[in-house]
């Protein structure tokens, strides 16, 4: 399974009525349009909102993911939590639901040493027989995993089991850095919204988790690299750097993202669950539409 697992996994935004429930009529609707754009597989995950669903809500949301992406593509179901029982719950349900593959963050509200979290891991593997992503979050939460950890669970499962998404800093010489620990066999995906994937990709990783709302870009940069032209990646990933670099935090993902997915007519509204770290204010606005105009320019020139 995990061999399928690579190419371009966009993370999709959790689409919400006017009374903050889950639209699933938006979410099916921008599910097939990634799809459409090329897309590999999608992904719930950190700027799908899951901390700010209920546990209720994240597996019904999972159920919807699966279905709507069931014939076109693997889901990936993110499924971290705060204990073993409560991810391993959710595990299984996304098994059931037919994902693809699991992905987990560590527990964000405590710091736990590498012997409990080799637990945590564990237990998820041993409930489930498809593969698990280890996300190391923290450049958003948590705090980073040690290159030797990740490289023993990858020893003690096997590649087919275990695959990484790294996110923390810095990006480039720590993805070679478990690349070297495991000999090459670590399978990784690139989770910096795009903003690194030119380096990571020189790095060896299997494919990119970024955003929805870039993914007109984004598949046109990875099929770039995969080509060898980086002529054409680079035209792409200039402005499609600037836009992401305005996006410093999970907040500002969130809202940018949802504005553009306003924009391109796939969300109705741009409903981000509060309390939220981060607004767009107009002049900000104008600058995010100024900047997707510029990568629009660069599609229409590679």
């Amino acid at each position: 399974m995990s061999h399928s697992l690579s190419g371009v996994f966009p993370v999709f935004q959790t689409p919400y009525l006017a009374d903050e429930s889950i639209d699933a009529e938006t979410l099916e609707r921008e599910i097939a349009w990634l799809f459409e754009q090329g897309s590999d597989g999608i992904v719930l995950a950190m700027v799908s909102e899951v901390l700010r669903l209920s546990d209720r809500e994240r597996d019904h949301l999972a159920t919807l993911a699966c279905r709507f992406a069931a014939g076109k593509g693997p889901a990936v179901i993110s499924v971290g939590a705060e204990s073993s029982r409560i991810a391993e719950g959710h595990a299984r349900h996304a098994e059931e639901a037919g994902a693809g593959a699991l992905m987990a963050i560590p527990p964000v509200s405590i710091a736990v040493d590498e012997s409990e979290l080799a637990t945590y891991y564990r237990r998820l593997l041993e409930v489930v027989a498809i593969p698990v992503i280890v996300q190391d979050a923290s450049g958003y939460v948590g705090r980073p995993m040690s290159i030797a950890f990740q490289a023993r669970l990858l020893d003690e499962f096997g590649p087919e089991r275990v695959l990484f998404k790294p996110e923390a800093s810095p990006i480039g010489p720590r993805l070679s850095a478990l690349r070297e620990a495991t000999g090459g066999k670590a399978r990784v995906f690139e989770g910096t919204g795009g903003i690194a994937l030119i380096d990571s990709f020189q790095r060896g990783i299997c494919g990119t988790m970024p955003g929805a709302d870039l993914i007109t870009a984004i598949v046109p940069l990875w099929r770039a690299l995969q080509e060898g032209d980086l002529a054409a990646a680079a035209r792409i990933h200039e402005p499609l750097s600037a836009l992401i670099s305005m996006q410093t935090s999970l907040d500002g993902f969130l809202a940018v993202e949802k504005h553009l997915l306003c924009r391109q007519g796939i969300f109705r509204n741009e409903i981000v669950r509060g309390p939220r770290g981060f607004v767009l204010d107009e002049e900000t606005r104008r600058e995010v539409d100024r900047l997707f105009d510029r990568i629009q320019e660069a599609l229409a020139a590679s």
